[in-house]
């Protein structure tokens, strides 16, 4: 038997950050990734987001590579948001993604900072918020890929 802890804070936004994901059907959208996930053996502590982005905090798999993992999600729920005709603005993901790995005792602050996402986007942007996760993270990055 193998055991294994592995969480991640994973960030995506709309094509161009357009603001294409409607509030009154993000649930929907939301109760669709959770099943992904757990159709992955992945366990969801936390998914949320505001208009051109979402934040997902779940486990990984081991027999999953991140890369598959986030890839299988953006693919499988830009299909259905296409088809199911409640996010009629809605044209893709961006290409790329942010994951950031945090332990056991920060779990409930990521929850927490997950499920506020309405309310804390009401002081930082988007872009503001996805570069000051990479400079906590010491990721480097280009400027111009930020958009």
């Amino acid at each position: 038997m193998s055991y294994r802890q592995i969480f991640y804070h994973i960030i995506f936004g709309t094509k161009h950050r357009r603001p294409t994901i409607d509030e009154t059907n993000c649930r929907e959208l939301y109760q669709y990734i959770s099943g992904i996930i757990k159709n992955k053996n992945c366990k969801l502590y936390r998914i949320n987001g505001v208009e051109d982005h979402i934040h997902i905090f779940s486990d990984l798999h081991p027999s999953l590579s991140l890369a598959d993992y986030v890839k299988d999600i953006k693919v499988a729920s830009s299909l259905w948001m296409k088809e199911c005709g409640k996010f009629p603005k809605f044209e893709a993901w961006q290409e790329g993604y942010g994951a950031f790995t945090y332990s056991t005792r920060e779990k409930d602050m990521i929850i927490n900072y997950i499920k506020n996402q309405k309310e804390h986007h009401k002081k930082e942007t988007s872009h503001d918020e996805f570069k000051r996760l990479l400079i906590e993270n010491k990721i480097e990055f280009e400027e111009k890929y930020l958009s």
